[in-house]
């Protein structure tokens, strides 16, 4: 009996792909209807500075954070999820709001501790483009297709005076990668046994307190390098009226986030070994804010987290497949397919991110090009 497909078979196949794509449109109705008047909304705006940079830092407060999720609150919320989403909330809301407000007061209106004070990002914006203020969109498609990609690449670049500040970026967050690797990597290898013979049978409940403090630690200081991400739209120093507003917006956002349970990209850290466990939470959150904290004391540059997050989990799940028998985890070829998607995905943010801001900076189209 011959393979080939008969006329019913390639009708079928040739039908597919619509039905297919019109059960995914009306599965994702609601939030195409919000993306498509986000959208119009961004093209009424951005003529207007004064309106365009506080729809564009809303769009940009729910997508940076909601994409770096993974990175931050993925494993606190993975490893709570027996507890209530608003005490979660409450919790991380109130982390936010102490960090914000400590670089309001102490750095004269400027909520980024200096991260925007870097060369080609010191000066606000006076006018706007329509890619610059819908830009946080496109990071929002990405989210929803469960892609980690780097908010600071996406929404920094586009308004980057320089080329020389996107290049300074990139450096620093290609180190964090790097570091992180090796500091993961080194660290399981000579741990891994013994985390493995430790953490088994059901958590001590000091590991509780432990996770959440780790959790304060690790949210602040991702606060420290990102929010630049959400207030590069804004000018450098806030009035009290204008931080309010800002801490206000971000505070509800968590709200949403938490409600969703970290929605579709949190799938990005369920599916790394034993992150649900807390213990391993705790020490994947301690040593990644360790990394956060060498990386603010060396230099003010803004970087990607996403980066130095990934390259932290790569670097976990190879030592852990290296310590342990294959009839335990996964083949080391599966290991690096994951890590070989996740290194995709951010090079896909990246390529977003510099075709949005060729797209915004003449200058940026013509170093790239140059390149």
């Amino acid at each position: 009996m011959s393979d080939e497909p008969t006329p019913e078979t390639g009708a079928t196949e040739f039908t597919a792909f619509p039905r297919n794509f019109l059960q995914l449109v009306v599965q994702e109705r609601i939030f195409l209807a919000v993306l498509l008047v986000s959208f119009l909304v961004a093209g009424l705006v951005y003529p207007y500075p004064e309106i365009a940079m506080w729809v564009g830092f809303l769009f940009a407060g729910y997508a940076v954070v909601a994409n770096d999720s993974i990175q931050t609150i993925g494993t606190f919320i993975a490893s709570n999820k027996g507890r209530q989403w608003w005490v979660l909330w409450l919790f991380i809301g109130g982390i936010m709001i102490l960090t914000l407000t400590y670089s309001w007061v102490t750095n004269d209106g400027d909520v980024t501790y200096g991260r925007l004070s870097s060369k080609g990002f010191a000066e606000a914006p006076t006018s706007f483009a329509f890619l610059q203020v819908s830009g946080p969109l496109f990071l929002l498609i990405l989210t929803r297709m469960k892609i980690p990609v780097s908010t600071t690449f996406l929404i920094l670049s586009s308004f980057a005076t320089s080329a020389k500040g996107v290049a300074a970026v990139l450096s620093k967050s290609v180190s964090g990668y790097v570091i992180a690797f090796v500091t993961a990597i080194s660290l399981w290898l000579v741990l891994g046994k013994i985390i493995d013979r430790k953490f088994r049978g059901e958590a001590h409940r000091i590991w509780y307190g432990l996770q959440w403090v780790t959790a304060a630690f690790l949210w602040s200081m991702w606060l420290i390098q990102d929010a630049a991400n959400v207030a590069v739209f804004l000018p450098r120093q806030l009035e009290l009226v204008e931080f309010v507003g800002f801490a206000g917006a971000l505070f509800i956002g968590l709200a949403v986030l938490f409600r969703l349970g970290g929605d579709k990209i949190q799938e990005i850290v369920e599916e790394k070994a034993a992150v649900v466990d807390i213990r391993h939470a705790t020490l994947i959150n301690f040593i990644y804010g360790i990394i956060l904290w060498v990386f603010k004391i060396w230099s003010s540059i803004p970087m990607s987290t996403t980066w130095v997050f990934l390259g932290l989990l790569a670097g976990r799940e190879l030592a852990i497949n290296l310590t342990r028998s294959s009839a335990e985890g996964r083949s080391l070829g599966d290991v690096g397919r994951l890590i070989a998607k996740d290194l995709l995905f951010v090079t896909i943010g990246l390529v977003v991110s510099l075709v949005i801001a060729a797209g915004v900076n003449p200058t940026i189209a013509d170093k790239i090009l140059a390149w």
